[in-house]
């Protein structure tokens, strides 16, 4: 593809030279950009190391580098000669400064590794990395050598929990052969007349029938005892690896330090990947913080009653517990991947993504679609995908297309690489419309847990049904789900017809580190625009706004929703018996119905389009109760009716016990001391 240096400068703002072999001949001047102080965008990837030995090479060089893909992602495509808004786009992104740093999670390892499987392939696996690492083997039957090399354990698996650096493993020494004890001397083997001792040195109890005859043959070594009573064990490791063919993690994202290699694959090349990654992981390790947790914000617990549980059932990594004692969630940074699902499906923006934060990734968003439209780019398509799989099968279909086996990456198709896709939902994906984005589709290659997907394809829902609400025509959102570059390419041929109408207006605002306000920014924006002005739009299940409907036939106005709401949507009236709702403060996390002692409350989907979305209206109001005494309101009608026909028939309510209910706090103090009905505790 020719590449238009003045084109990309005008689109940029700057003066461009056209460099045709940056890494070879003209490395002169790679080396003078990178002692000028200025940030340095360099156009290709393929050559990155050797730009950095060169950096490292040139003397005075000061300038950061970054490195850009133009020639997969557009370049090498059958609209390359049309590319050049969107190589342009990718450019301007590239210049953008580098997330701001976060607080790190450190894990240390010492080299301690457990092999949990059978004897013999353990022993294979330890003798791999037996040189690096501390091996400890967890035998799990089989035959194993006859030169004990490794400390063996054996017994029954109680539980296996932690990360790197801090694995714990319970296990209770059931056997009554003691492996500490044990010399391999075969002489149990020899003696047991059932063949009920294997070479793992265990006894199988069920096809022992107690002859004792290992027992005789062991006396020396005294490693065999039948009435040794189960000791429970504990050890800590720092690395795992797992040959048993159910993993002991069962969830989707593993600790990390844990390996698990089923038999299938203990011989091929993820065998070999293994070992490779277990011998490098020793020392001290990094990784940013990837969230940040506001408790003031978070809809998960009151009053001992939980509401949104939605990051919980997301996180694939099981890194999210419920903290009922302190009415919140608690996120184990340690286990944490970074995924970003649970901000994305978080309705209050409690739990957010740090790293990058939700501003940088709408500050980039922006800069791609502003710089596309001011190189001449019209209805462009935001393809977010993950920085792994995702890239390489972009970059795979980008040099499928180079030889003519592909048509490549659309030209309006603008690919936004993620650290993952799940870590951009939809005030982004709103955002991006609002500002211009035809349609913006999320890639999954198949490496995704299955509560990512369902997550991220409900949110594509109700986003598309706002737009379409709005009078916005054509399908603006999609999750294509491929596994080769065959499969992506076809699917992009389809996804840069599918242009859904935008704004007549673009918008410029900024993305706020608040998710409730980058939403309504967008909404307010989308809705200034809109073709179409209904009330209100009908959301799915599970959507993040909505109205609650009251059965004012059983509210008896308690408040106790008042008290439980997080967002402040329920309110009361200190001047009347009034139950209030702000729909626009609603995140339909459900903790009003659940907390209703009359359960009179019901979550109603929805987006209310009408200024009255932001002004508090009554949902039920009822007289006040005035006390039989002095007057003073001190309930509501309705509740202190309710509450004196629950207790009329209780022995404790009768009489004048059942009238100091109908006054207020006062005065039934002073009616009980006034009468002379009432025992006194002087009077015993």
């Amino acid at each position: 593809m020719p590449l238009d240096p003045a084109v990309l400068g005008r689109a940029l703002d700057e003066k461009l030279t056209l460099h045709s072999t940056l890494c070879r001949r003209e490395a002169g001047a790679f080396q003078q950009a990178v002692k000028s102080g200025d940030d340095v965008v360099v156009a290709c990837t393929q050559e990155k190391r050797l730009f950095g030995e060169l950096g490292q090479q040139t003397e005075g060089a000061v300038s950061p580098v970054r490195f850009v893909n133009i020639r997969e992602t557009g370049g090498w495509s059958r609209d390359a000669r049309s590319a050049m808004p969107k190589l342009a786009a990718l450019l301007a992104a590239a210049r953008l400064p580098e997330p701001e740093p976060v607080p790190t999670v450190t894990y240390q390892s010492a080299g301690r590794l457990l092999v949990i499987g059978p004897l013999q392939e353990a022993e294979r696996f330890a003798a791999l990395a037996g040189d690096v690492l501390d091996v400890t083997i967890f035998a799990r039957g089989g035959s194993g050598a006859q030169e004990r090399r490794y400390p063996v354990l054996g017994g029954r698996i109680g539980s296996l929990t932690g990360w790197l650096g801090a694995f714990t493993l319970a296990w209770s020494q059931d056997n009554p052969i003691d492996l500490d004890l044990c010399t391999r001397c075969n002489a149990c083997v020899s003696a047991c007349p059932e063949q009920a001792i294997g070479l793992d040195y265990q006894v199988d109890l069920q096809s022992c029938t107690g002859h004792r005859a290992c027992v005789k043959a062991c006396a020396v070594a005294g490693a065999i005892d039948f009435a040794r009573p189960p000791v429970a064990h504990s050890d800590s490791f720092d690395l795992v690896l797992d040959l048993q063919r159910e993993p002991s993690f069962a969830r989707h994202a593993p600790p990390q330090g844990y390996f698990h290699l089923p038999p299938g694959q203990a011989q091929g090349p993820r065998a070999l990947e293994v070992v490779i990654k277990l011998r490098e992981l020793v020392g001290e390790f990094e990784k940013p913080r990837f969230f940040a947790y506001k408790q003031k914000l978070c809809a998960h617990s009151r009053n001992n009653q939980v509401g949104c549980d939605a990051c919980i059932a997301i996180c694939s990594a099981e890194a999210i517990t419920s903290d009922r004692a302190r009415q919140q969630i608690q996120v184990n940074p340690n286990l944490c991947v970074g995924c970003g699902a649970c901000t994305t499906v978080c309705p209050t923006g409690a739990i957010s993504y740090a790293y990058p934060r939700a501003s940088e990734q709408g500050a980039k968003i922006r800069t791609v679609l502003s710089t596309y439209f001011t190189a001449g780019g019209t209805a462009p398509v935001l393809l977010l995908h993950g920085h792994e799989r995702g890239q390489a099968l972009v970059e795979e279909l980008g040099r499928a297309a180079r030889v003519g086996r592909a048509e490549g990456v659309p030209a309006n198709v603008i690919p936004l690489p993620l650290w993952h896709i799940a870590s951009v939902g939809i005030e982004l994906w709103l955002t991006a419309v609002a500002q211009g984005a035809a349609h913006v589709a999320v890639l999954a290659t198949g490496e995704e847990a299955p509560q990512y997907l369902e997550g991220l394809g409900l949110q594509m829902q109700v986003a598309q049904a706002i737009v379409e609400g709005l009078g916005y025509s054509g399908r603006h959102f999609s999750l294509l789900q491929v596994a080769s570059a065959d499969a992506l390419d076809g699917e992009l041929r389809l996804l840069a017809s599918r242009r859904g109408a935008t704004p007549a207006a673009r918008a410029r605002f900024a993305v706020s580190g608040e998710k409730r306000t980058t939403l309504e920014l967008a909404l307010d924006h989308l809705c200034d625009q809109a073709p179409r002005k209904p009330e209100q739009i009908a959301l799915p299940p599970g959507a993040l706004f909505g109205t609650v409907a009251v059965d004012k036939d059983k509210c008896t106005l308690c408040m106790s929703c008042v008290g439980a709401c997080p967002s402040s949507a329920l309110q009361d009236n200190p001047e009347s018996p009034q139950l209030r709702f702000v729909e626009k403060n609603c995140v339909q996390c459900g903790l009003c119905a659940t907390t209703c002692p009359e359960q009179a409350i019901a979550l109603q989907p929805r987006l209310l389009l009408t200024p009255e979305r932001k002004q508090a209206r009554v949902l039920n109001e009822t007289q006040p109760y005035g006390c039989i005494r002095c007057g003073k309101a001190f309930g509501t009608l309705k509740g202190i009716e309710s509450m004196i026909g629950k207790l009329a028939g209780h022995a404790m309510f009768q009489g004048a016990a059942l009238e100091r209910l109908k006054m207020c706090g006062d005065c039934r103090v002073i009616d009980i001391y006034s009468s002379r009905n009432e025992a006194r505790i002087t009077d015993l």
